[in-house]
């Protein structure tokens, strides 16, 4: 009686299992890389789009109440601070967060906080008001009339020393003004910021520690604006827009605010 033949079947090696998952894994991180990278993209693109409605509904604040809010804080949730005070001008605080919930922003948290595209607390929109004296007017940004009785003059006054955004820190004179550095704009009213995806532990670059942030940043009249990039050391990913001075005389005199 002739043997039944046995069927060989023929398995993968340790080795060939091995190949077959590393080119898998190659397969599947050269997918999510790209994925990864747009998911950034779009969420860097939604970002600056808030960012422009926020200043936008800034301005149509002051068109309607003749001054700005006052930034909101970790306590009062997303409106201005019960202390704020616009028969004088005077806020708790010039920086802090955009008061989403008082300017009908959409983009809020739960607690009424204008939020960047990041999740997070520490993701939400950073805002400040200058304080400075315009024309004899303490604090015309934030004060009842403040702005009409500094007058046209003294706001598009070519002098007129406010917020300041640079190119870089490099050549920042502290406080003061970009230096020798690249200036942006040297009068803006009002400065609104996200950031970025580094939100949560802050940035370390001294690019970034110009914008107050998580890790702590510089509370003073010097904003830094550039191309975002993650080389070591010279890291940046935040996003600003802020209120230039002949935008806010035109919206304000088209308010009828100033003469």
């Amino acid at each position: 009686m002739r043997p039944v033949p046995r069927t060989h079947c023929e398995g993968f090696t340790l080795l060939e299992l091995a190949v077959a998952l590393l080119l898998m894994g190659l397969l599947f991180g050269s997918l999510f890389l790209p994925l990864q990278q747009q998911l950034e993209s779009r969420r860097t693109e939604a970002t600056a789009q808030l960012l422009r409605q926020a200043r936008e509904a800034l301005l149509g604040y002051a068109a309607a109440n003749g001054y700005f809010p006052c930034p909101a804080d970790a306590a009062g949730g997303g409106r201005e601070p019960a202390a704020s005070d616009h028969t004088t001008g005077s806020c708790p605080a010039y920086f802090g967060w955009l008061p989403g919930a008082a300017l009908g922003l959409q983009a809020t948290d739960a607690q009424g906080y204008a939020v960047d595209a990041w999740p997070g607390s520490a993701n939400r929109i950073r805002y400040a008001v200058a304080k400075d004296t315009v024309g004899a007017v303490a604090s015309p940004f934030t004060r009842i009339n403040g702005m009409r009785t500094a007058t046209i003059a003294s706001l598009a006054d070519s002098a007129l020393s406010l917020f300041h955004v640079c190119s870089s820190a490099s050549a920042v004179v502290a406080g003061t003004s970009c230096g020798a550095g690249a200036t942006l704009v040297s009068s803006a009213a009002v400065v609104i910021w996200s950031v970025g995806p580094n939100g949560s532990r802050g940035g370390a670059s001294a690019d970034e520690a110009e914008n107050p942030n998580p890790n702590g940043g510089s509370p003073d009249r010097i904003f830094v604006s550039r191309a975002r990039g993650g080389l070591e050391g010279r890291e940046f990913d935040d996003q600003l827009q802020w209120v230039p001075m002949p935008l806010l005389v035109a919206r304000m005199v088209a308010a009828g605010h100033l003469p």
